[in-house]
């Protein structure tokens, strides 16, 4: 069985891994570990060291999840592309990767926070749904496998 998790190392992100493995180890799961790096908006200097830095750091969490897989005995490999995160998930998917079920973690910029954090949260994530839509609702109009959304603790 081969799953695909969209990957950035958030909380979130790794809450995801652990579970799928958790859920699915006994079916001896291929993961594929995918990563986007946003493009810059504009070509200054400024924005282009920002997306080399986010690149290092997205590397990093890929070895980072790497290392929990083979601690795991849990065969993987990773993809890092740069881009739209939801429509390279997507063209991952469908055109590189074709995997038997991608999960996602349901992203929440301040999981951790106390009440007002959670309430302003919230908010922006309705915020966000209603103006720009999410990865996770993107994603779920569009793949053609089976999609699992990991909802953040």
């Amino acid at each position: 069985m081969k799953i695909m998790i969209a990957y950035d190392g958030s909380r979130n992100a790794r809450l995801a891994l652990a579970q799928t493995i958790t859920m699915f180890r006994e079916l001896k799961p291929q993961i594929v570990l995918v990563a986007v790096a946003e493009n810059p908006r504009d070509i200054t200097s400024g924005n282009e060291d920002l997306f080399q830095q986010e690149v290092s750091e997205l590397k990093g969490y890929l070895n980072e999840a790497m290392d929990v897989c083979q601690n795991e005995d849990v065969g993987a490999e990773t993809l890092l592309l740069e881009g739209d995160p939801r429509k390279m998930l997507l063209y991952a998917a469908e055109k590189k990767i074709h995997p038997d079920m991608l999960v996602i973690a349901r992203h929440s910029h301040e999981p951790d926070g106390g009440f007002i954090a959670r309430s302003l949260t919230y908010f922006v994530d309705e915020l966000d749904y209603m103006t720009f839509g999410s990865v996770s609702s993107f994603l779920a109009r569009r793949i053609q496998c089976p999609l699992l959304i990991l909802p953040s603790r």
